[in-house]
């Protein structure tokens, strides 16, 4: 009984990390073209190139929201092992603000920096989520 319901925590731990990839994925494709936009905007890109890179921020907040429920869920299954839920960015912020209005390279670095720690902290989170589906497949192979 012990082992049916280790491997059904398992099941459910691998179904909430199969819906967590696509939106990884997702969210890390709108962290890229935010950076991208970043970048020409940091050239002069101008108020239409702002407004496209932060609804591309925006885009991966949404994803980001969608992630945290779904690591809550997965924590909640792994009751015994510890790792950091919140992977949010907080759009809606100072930095924004300044980047609109300012439109400087200063908020621009700034902004570009932040989007850049968001794609570090996305592409940890898949590689981390990565080996853990690994050894759950291990540990329910080997039962």
């Amino acid at each position: 009984m012990a082992n049916e319901m280790e491997k059904q925590e398992i099941d459910d731990c691998l179904r909430i990390m199969g819906n967590i990839f696509p939106l990884l994925e997702e969210a890390e494709q709108q962290f890229t073209s935010a950076k991208d936009w970043g970048f020409f905007d940091m050239i002069g890109g101008g108020f239409l190139t702002n407004l496209i890179k932060h609804t591309k921020l925006n885009k991966a907040a949404e994803c980001m929201n969608e992630i945290n429920s779904l690591l809550r869920d997965l924590e909640r299954e792994l009751k015994d092992v510890k790792f950091t839920t919140d992977y949010s960015m907080n759009t809606m912020t100072f930095a924004t603000f300044a980047d609109f209005l300012f439109d400087g390279i200063l908020a621009d670095c700034y902004m570009q920096s932040k989007i850049m720690d968001s794609l570090d902290q996305v592409r940890e989170l898949r590689y981390r989520l990565e080996y853990m589906r690994q050894r759950m497949l291990d540990m329910k192979n080997s039962r």
